[in-house]
């Protein structure tokens, strides 16, 4: 069974720097794209930034140019580089991938736990 393996959260400053990481603990056979998502109490969840299998990436208007997302293929890895954050930042930040876990054909969505980040004024 493919789980996403969360990691990077913690506590820290407004202004300061976080990087989060989430690992497959199997490797997919076709990852189409990786991305993060975070949902702050009481609100909706949101992409924050996704990459795709050609490396193309997408971010949320919010977060372009203070965010970065990057992938190890090899590793079936995604992270997410998290600079300058704001308070607005604090959130769980949920990691997922869409591909197929054994061959060519299908689609599939992977989800990890979450992975709390919480910044202070």
């Amino acid at each position: 069974q493919v789980q996403l393996v969360e990691s990077g959260g913690g506590l820290v400053q407004s202004g300061g720097s976080l990087r989060l990481a989430c690992a497959a603990s199997r490797s997919i056979f076709r990852i189409d794209f990786m991305d993060w998502y975070r949902q702050a109490p009481g609100k909706q969840r949101e992409l924050v930034a996704r990459v795709f299998s050609d490396e193309r990436t997408n971010y949320a208007d919010s977060v372009k140019g203070r965010f970065t997302i990057s992938r190890d293929n090899a590793k079936n890895t995604v992270y997410l580089q998290m600079n300058s954050l704001e308070p607005e930042d604090t959130a769980v930040y949920y990691c997922h991938a869409v591909g197929s876990p054994s061959g060519p054909a299908g689609t599939y969505h992977y989800w990890g736990q979450g992975t709390q980040v919480t910044v202070s004024s």
